[in-house]
């Protein structure tokens, strides 16, 4: 709407604008994760996941808002018919920008549950924002590595053990649990560096998926597979914010999740090689569409 305005001025506005809805969102959430986590009652904290998630949910419509007001890039989505509010994801992309977790939260906001991310456990200790990652009920995952199990073999299976009784919750609320399983944001560096046999990506990491369906298969439902493409090349968020990206291209592709991808990944060496082999799969159709994409582009 305010496209007329010169690029950096539109940005310093935007940015302004995100930090005040940032703040006006976050005072609240701290709060009212302080008073979930003082009284331990089920009934109570229940009450409060359900309030923190819309109250999260409302800044990310507030910053859909900004994003309508400032700049007029188009985003050309496909699958969003398939969506269900109720429903249990696995939401997995490629990763180019930190654009896209803000396209993503906003094509899908409201079309699926609130997405989270998992978090390793020492995180929660990280001041304010640990309270808040807990109080949205972001599952906190607890890993051991192969070295540490072998000098303590009790322990094995524990981090499994560990981390699903942190996830009981999500048996009865729909939950989308998002990881870009590349690891990392796609750079010209890094993909000479690891010398992938892919020609958009990077090579991707099937233990983090991995390690989430051993813990969640019996509650997640879905593969939401997410491929993300930019036709005039991988911006910043500082070019998102001044209104300097004009498309994006998004392909949403469902899978189901069936027994073969709910195995021990940890222990179970036949059933990882076969997810391993079942994602560089995933990862080969994914380049695939990124081809398309290019190919549609010239």
């Amino acid at each position: 709407m305010l496209n007329f305005l010169p690029a950096f001025l539109i940005g310093f506005i935007s940015m302004i604008f995100y930090t005040v809805n940032t703040l006006f969102w976050l005072l609240p959430i701290v709060l009212f994760s302080l008073l979930k986590a003082l009284i331990p009652l089920h009934l109570w904290r229940k009450f409060f996941s359900y309030l923190l998630d819309n109250m999260a949910s409302n800044w990310v419509a507030v910053n859909t808002l900004i994003q309508k007001l400032f700049n007029t890039t188009k985003l050309v989505v496909t699958g969003l018919e398939q969506l269900e509010r109720k429903q249990w994801y696995l939401v997995i992309s490629n990763h180019q920008s930190w654009v896209d977790i803000v396209v993503l939260q906003r094509i899908l906001h409201g079309k699926i549950p609130f997405l989270k991310f998992f978090l390793k456990k020492e995180l929660i200790y990280v001041p304010f924002l640990g309270i808040a990652w807990w109080a949205l009920d972001f599952p906190f995952m607890k890993r051991y590595s192969q070295s540490f199990i072998k000098k303590n073999p009790h322990l094995k299976g524990k981090d499994i053990e560990t981390t699903q009784k942190a996830c009981e919750k999500f048996r009865h609320k729909p939950v989308s649990i998002m990881n870009f399983i590349e690891g990392t944001r796609f750079t010209k560096v890094k993909y000479d560096k690891q010398n992938s046999p892919f020609q958009y990506l990077l090579k991707p990491k099937a233990g983090g998926i991995g390690f989430v369906l051993s813990t969640m298969g019996d509650q997640l439902n879905k593969v939401l597979d997410i491929t993300l493409y930019y036709p005039d090349g991988t911006p910043t968020f500082i070019d998102f914010i001044c209104g300097r990206v004009k498309e994006v291209r998004v392909d949403i592709g469902i899978k189901d999740i069936d027994q073969s991808l709910k195995g021990d990944y940890v222990n179970d060496r036949a059933h990882k090689i076969q997810f391993q082999k079942w994602v560089n799969q995933l990862w080969l159709d994914k380049d695939a569409k990124l081809a398309e994409f290019h190919q549609q582009n010239k």
